[in-house]
């Protein structure tokens, strides 16, 4: 007779009592869904009562439940039964049958399958041997592979616990969707197999906050993989585990399994996400000195409240859970209370399944000072006294556990400092609960002096070993120096090319006093191409095209190429860095470029350009380091500066209207030279040249114009940055800048600087927040006089009928104090860094300008000046003159008659009469009226002043889906007379 997957010498009767006895659950089916597994019987003969959706009870032996392979998902996959978020996944296989046996009827398009027919199963055979033994029903795998799996071997005996462990066996192996035993009567053993089938696909559907291809790299089954529903069911924890971590704990996957021709299936997991699981409250139990809503501030955990929309602490975490007891532990510890311990920490589901409410229980206890504070030092190097003295902590101030973490790291960086790398900081505490003390002694136990055996450098893949080694500040065999150490690190993220925040490990050597210092890289991409579109208040619309390698080849070089348009600026240009000339270091580079730049002035808030200036050259630079800190840096410089007026500003012939543009713009037009040579000193201790966190940064820079060219000047400039991090996320900087032009050439004439007007300073938007663009300084307003019907004036007070032109300054000074304000995980996700600030600054010292025209001011007839009604003078017009400085007059106009034709008013320069055609002088006695100027300017010079404007105003960076994003709320709380405020601006599109 044959074997079944049926466990041998189990007697028919055990089989009936037991489903006898299962009866009695069978009312369970009418909850019509797989919620629990529920075990009757003990030992072998345990029933498993599975309760599926389609109102089904299967019973069978609990030998019989772990042979059939088939049966593991049919409460799954095949009766469409979902796995469930919010329980842990079973343990134990699901059952049932993967086809509908006999008597199977379907309604509905539901499956009913008749209780379980129990085959009788005979008294244990005697003792036989295998006589032959082969395989049956196998495809892909060969039959003596699958004889490997048993013991069964020709020429053994065999027993029905024999043939029971072979079958054991193959299910086992995950390999076979069924399998029996024939001819055991007459020991012709045949294992009849069948194999399970390929997997053809894996198809995710229903996913929308995962993506497809975060979860295919954690699940296991794949194309061409063998089916098992031990991996389906592994694969369903491993993304009810994803969706976990994501706070979705009503995360649904119904597996589904699509049977396909030549033994092949497809894998469907169709996923139900379901919404976040927030945490809709927070509650502390036990505490009496801080108060619910302080502890929980603590916590990374927040509650659910409409404000945090966008944070992701609000989700349940269960890690996070571990990490905020973890927080409140270091919250006390830093307060003084020693003993302090969580009891117990529970989040409970809500009825709704929705949200979690977690309860915290806690014991605050006593509260402790620090004691005695010693050192006892085993290295002969140090004084304990002194040692002792330099530590954070002090006797009598309240315990704080982190100032004794700070504490054991200072003595190890100082133990560093003299050579120690592996030097162990042990704290002592002496705890007196009855004086509520603390006393600590920090035991250093004895070390030798260490020396670096090797530099490792893994994971640079295109990045040339060369240029990771030659930022670390030490070398093979050198004496171990933990500050070198930590300055290498500062060096090597500072290039921007690997994974922000990499470490340096110090590893044992070969010896007690060797030292390896490992550097794991991970390469980011250091190749840009920007193609933007953006709208700044400055520049209005903006076109950008930039690529830029800033490790062209993996040596470390920096090759740029820009195009950029804009309404004030257009420009292309080309450059090239080399930080290590010969692998000495030596850093060279050049750019050549033409750029071309429209000013503008305002009238009222129109801006309207005044004169542009394009200038073409180039550039060479060099710079050597003097010291670890210290760096040297010269250039020279080669430029043709073409400045022409736009052609509002022009006269028929290509001239300068003076009455349009006024005297300061016509004598700025003009073609030049500029050569240049210059140099910087700086000091840098920045931990990162992005996104500096700590350190300083100084820089003094000259440039001497004169070296040839046109011009000739000498420029100083002066600026310092310092940067701190305040703890709790908040980061600090002080930046300061100034600068001043002394000119080496005497002025062009009266009224008109040294310095041209292209050559200066100009502050205001964007390093002047608070102010609009060149809306600080030296400025002049062109107001018209308003002459009424009756010929009384007054002058023009309508901001937006005067013509603001500013005219920059030879001296400047600017700075900011700004403190970077941090946010949730949500936030920061965004890439949202708000920060507030003050800024005070001012721009001065160029020479007042002539006024345009001189007009006099009008008089009564006792020879008195007269003024108007608004208190301005009264002033007379001004007659035309011709490009000779000759005054026009205008001859009379002569109407004309019923006989003669008219003649009409000419422009002439004789007072009397006309010259005539051919002549030189005047001739005739007919008096000619004067050409006067019906326009009357008022220009008033202002802004010329070193006294301080001061600004204070909150901004935003976003890493917008548009492209980086800057908004600034400014407000000027401090300005000079004709300065410009403006109270928002904002970027789009360009870099910051």
């Amino acid at each position: 007779m044959g074997v079944s997957r049926r466990s041998c010498g189990n007697p028919r009767a055990d089989v009936a009592r037991d489903l006898q006895r299962s009866r009695q659950f069978w009312a369970v089916e009418e909850l019509g869904r797989l919620d629990r597994l529920t075990t009757i019987g003990q030992g072998g003969r345990a029933l498993y009562v599975h309760v599926f959706k389609v109102g089904l009870v299967t019973a069978i032996n609990g030998y019989d439940f772990a042979r059939k392979g088939a049966l593991l998902l049919a409460g799954t996959i095949l009766s469409g039964v979902p796995a469930f978020a919010q329980t842990a996944p079973a343990a134990s296989p699901s059952a049932g049958p993967s086809t509908a046996p006999a008597g199977t009827a379907t309604r509905n398009g539901a499956t009913r399958v008749a209780p379980p027919v129990v085959t009788p199963i005979g008294a244990p055979v005697s003792v036989r041997t295998i006589k032959t033994l082969r395989v049956e029903g196998s495809q892909r795998i060969e039959g003596e592979t699958v004889l490997s799996y048993t013991k069964l071997r020709v020429g053994i005996p065999y027993t029905a616990e024999t043939l029971d462990q072979a079958l054991k066996d193959l299910q086992a192996s995950d390999l076979f969707a069924d399998y029996s035993i024939a001819g055991v009567e007459d020991g012709n053993i045949v294992l009849r197999v069948r194999e399970n089938p390929i997997i053809n696909r894996v198809i995710i559907e229903g996913n929308k906050a995962l993506k497809s291809d975060k979860i295919t790299k954690e699940i296991k089954l794949a194309p061409r993989q063998i089916f098992t529903r031990t991996a389906v069911r592994q694969d369903i924890a491993r993304i009810i585990e994803l969706y976990r971590r994501q706070g979705r704990f009503a995360a649904v996957i119904d597996p589904k399994m699509v049977n396909l021709d030549q033994n092949r299936v497809d894998v469907v997991f169709e996923i139900s996400e379901g919404p976040k699981s927030k945490v809709r409250q927070i509650n502390i139990l036990g505490n009496e000195v801080f108060s619910d809503d302080q502890i929980r501030g603590q916590m990374a955990t927040k509650q659910s409240r409409l404000f945090r929309l966008l944070s992701s602490a609000t989700s349940y975490d269960q890690d996070r859970l571990s990490y905020d007891q973890q927080k409140l532990r270091q919250f006390y510890l830093t307060q003084g209370y020693a003993d302090f311990r969580v009891t117990s920490a529970v989040a409970e589901l809500t009825p709704d399944k929705k949200d979690f409410i977690i309860t915290y229980v806690v014991e605050e206890g006593k509260r402790y000072k620090f004691g005695d504070v010693t050192v006892d030092s085993q290295i002969r190097d140090f004084d304990n006294t002194k040692l002792a003295a330099t530590l954070p902590l002090k006797k009598g101030d309240w315990y704080n556990a982190k100032l004794v973490e700070d504490s054991v790291d200072n003595l190890s960086q100082t133990a560093g400092l003299f050579g120690y790398a592996f030097t162990e900081v042990n704290p002592e505490f002496q705890k007196d609960a009855e004086t509520l003390t603390m006393g600590i002694n920090f035991n250093i136990a004895e070390a030798k002096r260490t020396y670096v055996e090797r530099i490792d450098i893994n994971g640079n893949t295109q990045t040339q070993d060369k240029v990771v080694r030659r930022e670390i500040r030490l070398a093979e065999g050198d004496a171990f120096n933990s500050f070198q150490v930590k300055r290498s690190q500062d060096r090597i993220n500072s290039l921007g090319y690997f994974a922000d925040k990499m470490e340096i490990k110090q590893l044992p050597g070969s010896a007690p006093d060797r030292v390896i210092l490992e550097t794991n890289l991970e390469e980011k991409s250091t190749g840009e191409l920007q193609l933007s579109a953006g709208y700044s208040s400055l520049e209005r619309f903006i076109i950008q095209a930039n690529i830029t390698q800033r490790n062209f080849r993996g040596k470390g070089q920096e090759l740029r190429a820009g195009v950029n348009y804009s309404s004030y600026s257009k420009s292309i240009e080309l450059g090239f860095t080399e930080p290590y000339l010969f692998d000495k270091n030596i850093a060279v580079g050049g750019d050549i470029f033409r750029r071309d730049y429209n000013s503008f002035n305002y009238v009222g808030n129109d801006r309207q350009t005044n004169y542009s200036q394009v200038s073409t050259g180039f550039q060479l630079r060099a710079g050597v380091p003097l010291t670890e800190f210290w760096s040297l840096s010269a250039r020279y410089g080669l430029s043709y500066d073409e400045v022409s007026l736009d052609s509002q500003y022009l006269n028929a012939d290509g001239s300068c209207n003076l009455e349009v543009a006024g005297r300061y713009l016509c004598e700025a037009i003009g073609n030049r030279w500029t050569s240049s040579v210059g140099y910087s000193i700086s000091r840098d201790t920045l931990n990162s040249r992005l996104r500096p966190t700590a350190g300083s940064r100084f820089s003094f820079s000259q440039d001497f114009a004169g070296l040839g060219g046109d011009v000739k000047y000498l420029r100083t400039r002066l600026e310092g940055s310092k940067y701190a991090n305040l703890g709790s996320g908040f980061i600090g900087s002080i930046v300061a800048e100034g600068g001043y032009i002394h000119p080496l050439e005497s002025s062009p004439g009266p009224g008109r600087d040294p310095i041209r007007i292209t050559d200066r300073f100009y502050l205001g938007e964007p390093q002047f927040r608070g102010f609009d663009i060149r809306g600080v300084g030296p400025r002049v307003l062109r107001a018209g006089y308003v002459i009424a019907a009756d010929g009384s004036q007054s002058v023009q007070t309508d901001r937006d009928q005067i013509q603001d032109d500013a005219l920059g300054g030879r001296a400047y000074y600017l700075a900011r104090a700004e403190i970077e304000i941090p946010l949730g995980s949500g936030a920061r996700e965004l890439g949202l860094r708000p920060s507030i600030y003050a800024q005070v600054g001012s721009l001065f010292g160029i020479k007042k300008p002539l006024p345009t025209f001189n007009y006099d001011q009008a008089k009564s007839a006792a020879g008195a000046l007269l003024f108007n009604a608004d208190g301005s003078p009264t002033l007379l017009q001004n007659q035309y003159k011709d490009s000779g400085g000759n005054p026009l007059y205008l001859t009379p106009e002569v109407p004309a008659t019923a006989t003669t034709p008219g003649i009409a008013s000419v422009q002439t320069i004789c007072p009397a009469g006309v010259i005539a055609a051919g002549a030189t002088t005047c001739s005739g006695t007919t008096a000619n009226a004067r050409y006067l100027n019906p326009n009357i300017y008022q220009e008033t010079f202002l802004g010329n002043s070193a006294k301080p404007r001061l600004s204070v105003g909150i901004g935003v960076n976003w890493n917008s889906p548009f492209g980086p994003l800057r908004i600034d709320l400014a407000k000027a709380l401090l300005t000079q007379k004709g300065d410009d405020p403006k109270l928002i601006t904002f970027n789009v599109g360009t870099q910051f």
